[in-house]
């Protein structure tokens, strides 16, 4: 899967990116709300090598990069995850990272734009979802601005960095998605 927006390039996450996804992974700020907390690149390596190599595959995780094409810098990653109970292939979950440094800027909205229309157009994906934790505004709004709405708010329901925490789920459909597609395109 390799995607092109105005500004970035999408491609697979590869042994190659490690350095620069663990410059941005393990910084505090950002790894606070990751199930992945590495401390060193090895722990990166094992994450990437431990990825699908596939897209597609129920019960996998499939990693992306997200290339800043001025500078052909890794900014972030994209995971997709194609959960192993889904008898029609129907669903996708997808999580985010994006460099604090590159934060801001939009390129989030324009990666994970990318990414949902591919899911949807693409794979023919009928429903995504974001799991999000509450204390990260930004993210609420990040997913929020791509037209997800919350579904679920779990009190202690996740088991995270040792304690249990709340957990918001949002989602969003493919009729939804392309109704909003066309309207933007319409304007």
């Amino acid at each position: 899967m390799n995607r092109n927006t105005s500004r970035l390039h999408i491609r697979p996450l590869c042994i190659d990116d490690k350095e620069s996804v663990f410059s941005y992974r393990s910084d505090p700020d950002t790894y606070k709300y990751l199930s992945l907390v590495p401390k060193s690149v090895d722990d990166i390596e094992n994450f990437i090598v431990h990825s699908s190599p596939l897209v597609n595959v129920p019960g996998t995780w499939f990693q992306l990069g997200i290339i800043e094409r001025a500078t052909n810098r890794l900014i972030g990653d994209i995971g997709i995850h194609f959960p192993a109970n889904d008898p029609q292939h129907g669903q996708a979950e997808i999580g985010y990272t994006l460099h604090k440094a590159f934060r801001g800027r939009g390129y989030a909205t324009e990666a994970l734009s990318a990414v949902v229309d591919y899911l949807f157009n693409t794979l023919g994906k009928h429903r995504i979802t974001a799991h999000i934790d509450p204390n990260n505004p930004s993210s609420i709004k990040l997913i929020e601005r791509l037209g997800f709405r919350k579904e679920a708010h779990f009190v202690e329901g996740f088991f995270f960095h040792e304690e249990w925490v709340d957990d918001l789920v949002y989602a969003l459909l493919a009729r939804e998605w392309n109704a909003r597609k066309s309207r933007t395109q319409n304007k």
